[in-house]
């Protein structure tokens, strides 16, 4: 089998190598290419893979239907929005991706988000470099509030557990299946769920279901004193109905990692302009940890494909 890699797992070289060593010494050859956006480029160093690997770049129907040997994607993120899986169903190609990976290094972050909102971080860190004082910046505490929850896989899951050793109570949105409270988390409709809580926190895939959810009128429904923070995909966000219920204190604050596009992002996104609002280019899953993990995971789709099996199954 040729297997091609099309961008950075963000592991060392050696741990590349020992990875790829691997397969090599099972009759197969192995191609690593630095990322590009150039779909011809694209096509050239995809052109006889049997198997490709990519992150998070954007993988192509022009691309994916131009690679005539091409049996397996294998995408070492958890989201697939980024794929055009039509184009891979269409030409017979199986898909995995590599969830579980981040599931710690997003939870963590997310965590750390709601400790900088609650807290004020940004702010007294700015305060504190003008030489001023905590004056009119007294923070909150996480224990006694409420945490909403959209999407409760395992990342969302995770966050509940996390808030829920603060001493937070969890609530979680019913729409998205027909799972039964537990004792963790109690379900509840999308607008007495946004009326309850302190911290809104997003953790659900790009779906028909899920786009656009958090829009003007939702919004609308929360405390002026709540939270937002959007670890999931940009487009569960209306970004311009949050920049607007964050600048016209609708809301009291939000935590922003995901955009409609990966970053770099416009500088004139109207989210990286609004109130209160701390911004990260796509970052909560990127830890060394999680990187390390994400590399075992992939590789070990590719031997179980090897082997006529499949594993992390999108397709």
């Amino acid at each position: 089998m040729n297997i091609v890699l099309l961008e950075s797992l963000g592991v060392t070289s050696q741990t590349l190598q020992s990875y790829s060593k691997e397969l090599e010494n099972l009759g197969h050859t192995f191609t690593a290419y630095e990322r590009t956006d150039d779909t011809a480029t694209l096509i050239k160093e995809s052109a006889d893979a049997d198997i490709l690997m990519i992150a998070n770049m954007p993988l192509s129907g022009e691309v994916i239907r131009a690679c005539k040997h091409l049996k397996y994607i294998n995408i070492a993120f958890t989201g697939v929005d980024h794929v055009d899986l039509k184009a891979a169903e269409e030409m017979g190609v199986k898909v995995s991706n590599a969830s579980g990976y981040s599931t710690v290094a997003v939870a963590e972050l997310t965590l750390a988000m709601m400790l900088d909102l609650l807290r004020n971080v940004p702010q007294i860190d700015a305060a504190c470099r003008r030489g001023q004082t905590k004056a009119g910046l007294i923070g909150g505490e996480l224990e006694g509030k409420t945490v909403a929850i959209f999407g409760t896989g395992a990342i969302g899951t995770k966050v509940a557990q996390l808030v829920h050793a603060f001493g937070a109570r969890v609530i979680a949105y019913n729409g998205f299946s027909s799972k039964p409270d537990t004792e963790l988390i109690t379900y509840l409709p999308l607008k007495e769920l946004m009326q309850e809580a302190d911290i809104v926190s997003l953790h659900c895939p790009v779906t028909d279901q899920s786009r656009g959810i958090i829009n003007k009128e939702s919004l609308s429904y929360m405390k002026p004193t709540a939270y937002l923070i959007n670890e999931a995909r940009g487009p569960v966000v209306n970004s311009q109905d949050l920049a607007d219920a964050l600048n016209n204190g609708s809301i009291a604050g939000a935590a922003i990692d995901v955009f409609e596009t990966e970053p770099p992002i416009d500088v004139n996104h109207p989210l990286l302009h609004a109130k209160n609002t701390i911004v990260t280019p796509h970052a909560a899953f990127a830890t060394h940890e999680s990187m390390n993990k994400r590399a075992h995971i992939v590789f070990e789709n590719i031997h179980t494909f090897l082997a006529g099996k499949q594993q992390n199954i999108i397709l």
